[in-house]
């Protein structure tokens, strides 16, 4: 449970290294993936490590780092996030109609993101595990996924809906069906969800996750 303290860097040199660029005291998901970095030590995060990696004004997400910003960087969003971790059995099977959403499905992904803005999300971020969707006559209506992969630890993520479609439990099928494969997988199922977004917390505790730890979390940004 100790990777969860410092979930971002744990993934960028574990599972998905092949998926970040960066050095020994800073990295960060590869141009096209997830907008996150990850500090080897959240106390000297060493962001000019980053310069050659990034460009001018390109945004980040960043937790645990609560110090002040070096020169040539900005702190464009300061806010509590909170970590939550699985804490219940397999959900029992559904046999809804989600389907696998893959690079075809792509556009309507992107559309679908950019209506519901669930948080950091890029064009390729889909490569990072499985993602489900359900659909209405062809278009994307809902959807969830993983993203980080640290040891046993994966995370849950782009979980979201279009407007119309709320109140029919469709996040909550979808976010069930990811954990029933993550739990077969022997993997410990975890999320983030924004401190003040008091309805998809209690989603959450719904299903069966429980609150593990509050985290600083921050957009930054370089200076040109």
């Amino acid at each position: 449970m100790h990777l969860l303290d410092n979930v971002v860097w744990q993934s960028l040199v574990g599972h998905h290294e092949r998926h970040s660029s960066g050095t020994d005291r800073i990295r960060r998901y590869a141009r096209g993936f997830s907008p996150l970095i990850g500090f080897a030590d959240v106390e000297r995060p060493g962001l000019h490590d980053l310069t050659p990696y990034c460009d001018p004004g390109e945004h980040f997400y960043c937790t645990g780092w609560s110090g002040p910003s070096p020169p040539g960087w900005r702190i464009e969003v300061e806010a509590s996030l909170e970590q939550m971790v699985w804490d219940g059995p397999a959900p029992a099977a559904d046999e809804s109609t989600a389907v696998r959403v893959t690079l075809q499905h792509l556009p309507q992904v992107l559309a679908l993101v950019g209506i519901t803005q669930p948080g950091p999300f890029a064009e390729r971020t889909i490569e990072l595990g499985e993602y489900y969707g359900h659909f209405d006559s062809g278009h994307l209506v809902a959807m969830a996924g993983e993203r980080m992969h640290a040891g046993h630890l994966r995370e849950i993520s782009g979980v979201c809906t279009h407007p119309s479609f709320h109140g029919r439990g469709l996040a909550r099928r979808l976010i069930e069906r990811v954990v029933r494969l993550q739990m077969q997988r022997n993997q410990l199922p975890f999320l983030h969800v924004m401190g003040d977004n008091l309805p998809a917390r209690r989603l959450y505790e719904r299903i069966g996750f429980r609150h593990h730890q509050e985290q600083v979390m921050r957009v930054v940004s370089r200076v040109e």
